[in-house]
């Protein structure tokens, strides 16, 4: 017998009427349960716990467990997650990306557009539905381990970014087999956690909150559409992001209109209890977790019996349960698992990686790569060169290179031994492949150790760099440094990294820096001893290819960072958008600079920096309309001139500062940027525009307004003041 629900036919409204109707307590609560698929407990109690999800499938347990889901009462389907982070990485033949804040530096939205929609087709095709990215927290603590994962330092930029990779994993229509949904985390401030410890405590305001934090996800909810949410794991101001009903209800569902569900991360609903102390026992947890606006809770078994008895015993009303068993049965239908997209043929999986994919990867790669420094030496000619010698951990390690969430998840056991090694191109392999076509030798010392605090060759180094005509040195971090459970608070390069830099620039042979790291390190002495440096975070498979042609200059690089590099660890927090009035600006014996008595006043590298091997020169900044009225856009161009003799790409940037408010405000916000493509020699004019609601501030009132008053636009190269042109203008009531 057919019951409506099962009818594809009919609205989904329809169908969810009907299922509803039909469900028990038990099965209702089932639904808003996902366990883990890696422990078989949890897979036995499929059935007897009515589990509507799973997380981490892999192999053919996805075609396994939705069968067994199709032979319960109801036959309701599962809806499998994973974390398809920078591609689907779960999968050895799927295609690796570069890290989410690698891929950032290319300020590229198409590129994170057609990211996503690879990784979307990648991880549908092997029987997964939902990806839980992209992470929208920002990046102000180089400390935290998980900078890797980020956007960068600006919350405008991630925003951005992030509706782009959204729109890339959904597309226009979930049952579709390039569509997952996607999952913007982790809601919210979950990288403003005092001292950048992860999970711990967030000490930040509402009007911070409203400010820099929650807008990336409402640009992802109502601009992208995105359809869930994770619960952060931390708490603000005393309170959990899990039983935080004015996050979750009152903003996310109420103000933006979520049309989806919230998921918590793994286990929030047991940290209620069991690390965060708010809650006596799983089941007040429980209750806590369900008032506070979660729909879906991930890795809490007890949540189960648990809502079962809140429910019986009349402290939770059914009516909160439909809710969130609506939205996520609603999710279920959209992505055609009633229907024919039920199951996905395991055939599917032959069809990852293709020449296509991997040729996207290489794009990412090449366009992440940031150029910071050059005295003259890059690029390299082939002709001029007899001998490079390459050093360093990095320049052949494929766990340093790929980095966090490339080899499995940190919960699940991870595996680092086998993944990704066909694919991967580590600088070593790219420059000894190199060097047999184009006539030069390539010698490799490793000389030091990210983690082996005693292993070194410094005097095998140094012996070889005499005789070599340049040195490469990839050096920077490595998964056991980085990631979820990995705070730092020395960032400076660990084992006998710095001495091996140290040792090869002494002998006068040029140095080239290569940080492949997961985040910002403080290498200061490693800037002053190499003759060039390049930033790659984690570049992705094809990242040691990347390298090798910028560094011959088979391309002009165009990276750019999306955040900024201290000096040293107690110079942090050095992001760009800072606040002024600091007292030591006071002092003439620091020069009246806003810095610290033993730090410079900027950074080691600031936000937006990159450099190219052609020059750019910026002029004749015009503001159309210096006077707005209400809901006027902001409309003005600046003249852009490649002076070099090279055709490259500059990323042109635009912020803005309100020079009198009612609150305290930032020195700069950008708000603007393009990416165009300039002929040697040739100049363009080019047209921007901030729109009018990007002006506004929350006031003390917490109301979302644009105040009149005088404001600055400066536009340039970066986010340094001495690469802004500068113009005022005027909003009006």
């Amino acid at each position: 017998m057919t019951h409506p629900y099962q009818n594809p036919k009919l609205s989904i409204q329809e169908r969810l009427d009907d299922l509803l109707s039909r469900m028990t307590v038990e099965e209702k609560v089932g639904q808003m349960l996902q366990l883990p698929a890696h422990d078989q407990i949890h897979v036995d109690n499929l059935e007897a716990m009515n589990v509507g999800s799973y997380l981490h499938c892999t192999d053919d347990q996805p075609q396994q467990l939705q069968d067994r889901a199709a032979n319960t009462r109801l036959g309701i389907p599962l809806i499998f997650g994973i974390d398809a982070i920078h591609g689907h990485c779960f999968e050895d033949d799927a295609t690796v990306f570069p890290t989410q804040l690698s891929a950032s530096c290319s300020w590229d939205k198409s590129l994170m557009e057609r990211m996503a929609q690879v990784t979307a087709f990648e991880t549908r095709a092997s029987g997964q539905h939902w990806t839980f990215s992209p992470v929208l927290c920002v990046a102000r603590d180089p400390r935290w381990g998980r900078v890797d994962e980020t956007y960068g330092e600006d919350p405008w930029l991630i925003g951005e970014l992030a509706a782009s990779t959204i729109v890339g994993y959904q597309g226009n229509d979930f049952s579709s087999e390039h569509s997952v949904l996607a999952c913007a985390k982790h809601y919210v401030g979950y990288g403003e956690t005092l001292g950048g410890r992860d999970s711990y405590e967030a000490d930040t305001s509402r009007r911070k909150l409203l400010s820099l934090f929650l807008p990336p996800f409402e640009k992802a909810v109502k601009q992208a559409k995105c359809a869930t949410l994770m619960t952060g794991y931390q708490s603000i101001d005393g309170e959990p992001c899990t039983t935080n009903s004015w996050l979750l209800k009152t903003v996310a569902k109420e103000q933006w209109g979520l049309d989806g569900f919230i998921v918590t991360d793994w286990n929030n609903v047991g940290s209620l209890h069991d690390k965060q102390g708010v809650a006596a026992t799983l089941k007040e947890a429980s209750y806590k977790a369900l008032l506070g606006g979660n729909d879906m809770m991930m890795t809490t078994p007890e949540f189960y019996q648990s809502t079962i008895e809140l429910v019986e015993e009349g402290l939770v009303d059914i009516s909160l349960i439909d809710d969130s068993v609506r939205r996520i049965l609603e999710a279920k239908f959209k992505l055609g698992l009633f229907d024919e997209q039920r199951y996905t043929p395991l055939e599917q999986k032959k069809l990852l990686g293709s020449d296509e994919s991997w040729e996207i990867s290489l794009e990412a790669s090449r366009k992440s790569l940031v150029l910071l420094k050059n005295d003259n030496v890059l690029p390299l000619s082939s002709n001029q060169i007899k001998k490079v010698l390459v050093v360093g951990p990095n320049a052949d390690d494929i766990i340093a290179q790929l980095g966090d969430w490339s080899f499995g998840s940190m919960q699940a056991e991870a595996t680092h031994e086998n993944y990704h090694r066909g694919h991967t191109i580590t600088p070593l392999t790219a420059l000894k492949q190199m060097g047999e076509e184009q006539g030069f030798e390539v010698e490799y010392v490793k000389g030091a150790d990210c983690l082996d605090n005693e292993f070194e060759e410094l005097d095998k180094a140094r012996i070889a760099a005499e005789s070599a005509d340049v040195v490469i040195a990839c050096v920077g971090d490595t998964l056991k440094q980085n990631g979820e459970f990995h705070d730092r608070a020395n960032l400076d390069l660990s084992g006998y990294q710095n001495e091996l830099i140290d040792v090869v620039s002494k002998t006068g042979t040029p140095v080239v820096g290569v940080l492949v790291a997961s985040k910002p390190l403080t290498i200061p002495k490693m800037v002053e001893q190499c003759s060039a440096v390049v930033s790659a975070f984690n570049p992705g498979c094809k990242g040691g290819q990347a390298l090798a042609e910028l560094l011959f200059g088979q391309y002009n690089p165009s990276g750019k960072l999306t955040i900024s590099f201290p000096h040293h660890v107690g110079q942090v927090p050095v992001y760009y958008n800072k606040f002024a009035g600091w007292h030591a600006l006071l002092e003439a014996d620091l020069d009246n600079q806003e810095r610290y008595i033993d730090m410079p006043e900027t950074p080691l590298f600031a936000f937006g920096e990159g450099i190219s091997y052609t020059q750019y020169e910026y002029s004749d900044l015009q503001i159309e309309n210096p006077t707005l009225s209400d809901g006027e856009d902001l409309k003005f161009s600046i003249k852009v001139s490649n002076v070099g003799e090279l055709d490259g790409v500059e990323i042109v940037q635009a912020y803005f500062n309100d020079l009198f408010s009612s609150v305290t405000t930032e020195i700069k916000n950008l708000r603007a940027f393009e990416r165009i493509t300039l002929r040697a020699g040739e100049s363009k004019v080019v047209h921007m525009t901030i729109a009018f609601d990007d002006l506004a501030l929350i006031n003390s009132a917490l109301e979302r307004v644009v105040e009149p008053g005088d404001f600055e636009l400066m536009v340039g190269a970066s986010s340094k003041d001495n690469d802004l042109i500068k113009a005022n203008f005027k909003v009006v009531a």
